[in-house]
């Protein structure tokens, strides 16, 4: 007979005790500052602010009218789809790989984990050396192939630049989690189906893929975080949001007017957007997209 192990807490304080640091660092670091910013967002205020004015909502009818700001938003969704997508495939075929090999295999997965290591910033300073019009490697080796390569002056060109640094900054955290499912799925299951006749791609895409669903819809969720949050540093280091506003992602600019034109209101009213919307994609993912996850 089985015997069920459970852990009793024999004073009853001990598991709100458990939970009490965990509770505190949310309402410190998540409510209270999303408190603050939808407070700010109803007001005018001076970059100092010793002088305020309650304006209710007139701070986000100057946003939704500003053509700036609606241009943002299509940049945004370019950018987030591009990186979340090319993240996550590169991501489980370098994964699949790897997998796979056999000898010298603790050496190919260590250099694929290494880049995660790297700051936004630092990742993007080297993909600029790297596509660097005047000294650039890669962009020597365009110039040659007839390519006018100068993400300075072309928007899809610096779009490419900052997506291609993000990708390669996110790869590998990707690449651990979607390792780590492969490894938990049984080889037998992989081994029957060989045996039944189903070719590699058969079999991943019937057997492997399916059960990485949970890892790859927690990575999904992940990666969507990332690309509206921390590709920051990228951008900033990068390209500042230019050329013009090509690579002026939601995020950006919210520091962008914030802390530059010390537009207070208006920058706290873009803040609450962006939480608006993140929020509003990890609730549909969950409720729809987690509908086709096999657990």
């Amino acid at each position: 007979m089985a015997v069920e192990k459970r852990a009793l807490f024999h004073s009853p304080w001990l598991p709100y005790a458990l939970l009490l640091p965990q509770v505190v660092v949310t309402l410190v670091f998540f409510f209270w500052p999303a408190g603050q910013a939808v407070y700010q967002s109803l007001l005018i205020q001076d970059p100092f602010g010793a002088n305020t004015q309650f304006v209710w909502f007139e701070n986000f009818t100057e946003l939704f009218n500003d053509k700036l700001y609606l241009a943002s938003f299509k940049v945004t969704a370019v950018f987030s789809v591009l990186v979340a997508g090319l993240g996550l495939s590169i991501s489980l075929v370098l994964a699949v790989l790897a997998d796979r090999v056999v000898r010298g295999a603790a050496l190919y997965k260590t250099l694929l984990i290494w880049p995660y290591a790297v700051a936004p910033a630092i990742a993007a300073v080297l993909w600029m050396f790297l596509f660097n019009p005047t000294l650039g490697i890669i962009a020597y080796w365009l110039k040659q192939r007839g390519v006018d390569w100068n993400y300075l002056i072309y928007d899809g060109q610096a779009l490419t630049l900052v997506v291609i640094a993000a990708v390669w900054k996110q790869v590998s955290y990707n690449f651990l989690f979607f390792l780590a499912g492969l490894q938990s799925i049984p080889k037998s299951l992989i081994e029957a189906a060989a045996i039944d006749g189903a070719g590699p791609l058969r079999r991943f895409v019937t057997i492997v893929f399916p059960l990485l669903s949970p890892t790859t819809f927690f990575l999904l969720v992940v990666n969507i975080v990332y690309a509206f949050f921390d590709t920051f540093g990228i951008i900033d280091a990068a390209t500042s949001g230019g050329p013009g506003q090509a690579t002026e992602i939601l995020v950006y600019k919210v520091y962008k007017d914030g802390f530059k034109a010390l537009d207070l209101g208006g920058s706290a009213a873009q803040s609450v957007v962006l939480m608006f919307i993140v929020i509003t994609l990890t609730v549909v993912q969950f409720r729809y997209v987690e509908r086709k996850v096999q657990y």
